[in-house]
């Protein structure tokens, strides 16, 4: 776990996973028992930064360890971890730390040396603007680790849809080959590569010294070599080598054993295994399967933090993540010859020329640890989605300010509100995997003008050319305003003449120092109101959208009437619709709630869908583990729950329910009443087999829903 340290001195250095790994296997088995509450103990011990960049906590009366990381500020080899005590290097105190440490990116297999991404000739980057943030930093959609190929989102590819009954895989799933659907990701190869330095430059030294030193470098790239072998390009039709076979084996076996323990029970140990799989995942070139194993590692170490009560439990995160890790180590261990499922590391891209971006919104975002800011979204002419994030600590109160904040990008000179009813062009651009727009040496960003709202906001993303995120982050639709149910709104959607489904417009943020709530009681409160939504799709609810944005609706006789200056559309965040906004003809009374009796029954509480017990027990098995999810096979619920999904129409959802809780339940014991063998892979396998389902249905029914 990883316990918070923002009260108690400097952030502990973060730590690479075999260094972690390595420590927790040294322990002895009565160690590796007390291992979980001294990393507990740590989260109000004090750490100390020292002025030559080292980090010291005090475990003990006689124990202190010290963590000097190298130039990088990553602990990368055990010498850089040390302890007092006299068990050092195989005590708990150092074991500790290190699981209290945050587990650092993967990074290629490469000699030491500058980024192939960057002008060697630029030497080191100092002035690279510190409100980029790292990589980790909140945001609504999430950001991928530095090698880690982001999965195929909510919606799956053009052209791979599967249908709403029936597309997923039915049944339990065997684990001796691919019996799931296919999750579509970029494909990349790595290869370790070397060439002569580049001319004009100092003259290399031909001393003694000098090459033993070159002689000590080329030992060092032939061992890195030899133990890690070289990563052959992925190509269509090869299957994967019997080193990734077996390292997919082993990824699946401690993401089994995580699933089978659950989140609250997947301590120090569990995660120690899984991270010494995901190591050997990356020797073996698989940087998809080592990337999703990392994510799983940090999302069990968010769940169990002992101080991580403010921060609202976002079990839909951690299922995504556990389905991603098993389904590629799945696939790869049963050797599917897809080259997606091998990945590649993903680095900064650097387009050709310069950019030309619209705004679309803002975005106020509040984030773990109590951090807040803003995320502004743009697009191109290609229907691209970019973004500009300021987040920092401060919680909502900073996401408020943010609103209106200048924007960090080098000599910019603007605010996040001017820009996102504007446009910009991006000259020297550096974009991040997820479509960030980096503040690095020599980008130069210029306000231009932006379009109407209707024309910047794309209708399908392109997630095949570099540059974007890998799938739209925000869904548009015209919808009528129905009634008010509390903070939320009960609206239809608009589908030319026929009737559209009722679906509901939630507050992304509830606090009240942003204006979500407030906007959309105003908008319930003029029941005939046509508007255009901008937001993103609850993940646990496909029938609630969140909404961010709204605009009038192009031809509409009753819609809303924004200033000119809005450019045609209001940031629900930050902009307070307020009467003369709206027609002078809209009845709008004082907002009133209505309940789901007022409502028609073919449209009441549309989100209390049977498929969402589907989701609760996927969620409960991810969080509570094999026992929890046993729970409703035991009390009689579970003949109540397969009989509402039949009458809902999910058929294959109904026996995927069914299955999972029988598998859950099950204890095979001898005749002697002890537990006999181990079906724990065909547990994992038909958890997996329920996510995935869920997982394609859900999309099929936002795409119903929203795409029309």
């Amino acid at each position: 776990m990883t316990p918070p340290h923002r009260d108690t001195g400097a952030p502990l250095p973060p730590v690479a996973p075999e260094v972690f790994a390595a420590a927790v296997e040294s322990l002895t088995t009565r160690l590796r028992r007390r291992l979980d509450p001294a990393v507990e103990s740590l989260a109000t011990t004090p750490v100390d930064l020292a002025e030559d960049g080292t980090y010291g906590i005090r475990c003990g009366a006689d124990a202190r360890v010290t963590l000097a990381p190298g130039p990088s500020g990553t602990i990368i080899s055990p010498d850089q971890a040390r302890c007092t005590c006299l068990l050092s290097p195989r005590c708990l105190h150092r074991a500790a730390v290190l699981g209290a440490s945050p587990i650092a990116n993967a990074s290629p297999l490469r000699e030491p040396g500058p980024s192939p991404d960057r002008d060697p000739s630029a030497g080191p980057d100092t002035d690279r603007d510190p409100s980029a943030g790292p990589d980790t930093d909140p945001s609504p959609e999430g950001a991928p680790s530095a090698a880690a190929v982001p999965s195929a989102g909510p919606v799956p590819p053009a052209g791979r849809a599967p249908s709403a009954e029936g597309a997923s895989s039915a049944g339990p799933v065997s684990s001796a080959g691919p019996a799931l659907p296919t999750e579509a990701a970029p494909s990349a190869a790595t290869a370790l590569s070397g060439g002569p330095a580049p001319s004009g430059g100092p003259a290399v030294p031909t001393g003694p010294a000098a090459r033993a030193a070159r002689a000590a470098r080329a030992a060092r790239a032939v061992r890195a070599v030899s133990s890690a072998g070289p990563v052959p390009p992925a190509v269509p039709g090869r299957r994967p080598s019997a080193a990734q076979v077996r390292a997919a084996g082993g990824l699946w076996t401690a993401a089994s054993a995580v699933l089978v323990a659950g989140a609250v029970a997947a301590g120090a140990v569990p995660q120690a295994e899984l991270v010494r799989a995901a190591h050997t995942a990356r020797l073996a070139g698989l940087h998809r399967a080592e990337g999703a194993a990392l994510g799983v590692v940090r999302h069990l170490r968010e769940t169990r933090d002992p101080q991580g009560a403010h921060r609202a439990h976002r079990a839909d995160e951690l299922v995504a993540a556990l389905r991603e890790l098993l389904l590629v180590s799945h696939r790869l261990k049963a050797a599917d010859p897809d080259p997606g499922l091998i990945g590649g590391v993903l680095r900064n891209h650097h387009p050709d020329g310069p950019l030309r971006l619209y705004g679309v919104c803002r975005e106020p975002v509040v984030g773990p640890g109590g951090r807040g800011g803003v995320v502004t979204h743009l697009v191109d002419d290609t229907g691209r989605w970019y973004s500009l994030r300021d987040v920092g600590p401060g919680g909502p109160a900073r996401a408020r300010r943010a609103g209106t904040a200048h924007v960090a990008l080098r000599s910019f000179l603007s605010d996040h509100e001017r820009l996102s009813r504007a446009g910009l062009i991006v000259t020297g651009a550096v974009v991040a995997p997820d479509g960030r727009l980096l503040a690095e040496r020599g980008v130069r960003a210029t306000l231009a003008a932006g379009r109407p709202w209707a024309g910047a906001v794309p209708a399908t993303a392109a997630p095949d050319r570099l540059g974007s995120g890998d799938a739209p982050p925000l869904t548009e639709c015209d919808v009528r305003i129905v009634a008010a149910d509390g903070d939320e709104v009960l609206v239809r959607v608009r589908t030319g003449d026929v009737p559209g489904p009722t679906v509901r417009l939630a507050p992304a943020h509830r606090h009240p120092a942003l204006a979500h709530t407030a906007n959309l009681r105003r908008l319930a409160a003029c029941p005939g109101l046509e508007v255009r939504v901008l937001g993103r799709v609850d993940p646990g609810r496909v029938t609630t959208l969140r909404a961010v944005a709204v605009g009038p609706v192009p031809g509409a006789a009753t819609t809303l009437r924004l200033p000119e200056e809005w450019r045609g559309r209001a940031d629900l965040g930050y902009d307070l619709l307020a009467d003369a906004h709206f027609p002078a003809e809209a009845p709008c009374p004082p907002p009133s709630r209505i309940t789901a009796a007022d409502v028609p029954l073919a449209d009441a509480r549309p989100v209390d869908s049977p498929l969402r017990r589907v989701r609760d027990l996927v969620e409960l098995a991810a969080t509570g583990g094999r026992r929890a999810a046993a729970e409703p096979a035991r009390d009689g619920d579970r003949a109540g729950h397969v009989a509402a999904l039949r009458r809902g129409g999910f058929a294959t959802g109904a026996d995927l329910f069914a299955a999972l809780g029988a598998v859950a339940a099950r204890r095979p014991r001898d005749a002697f009443g002890r537990p006999a063998g181990d079906d724990r892979d065909q547990y994992a396998a038909q958890w997996l087999a329920t996510a995935v389902y869920l997982t394609g249905t859900e999309a099929a029914l936002a795409r119903g829903l929203w795409h029309r």
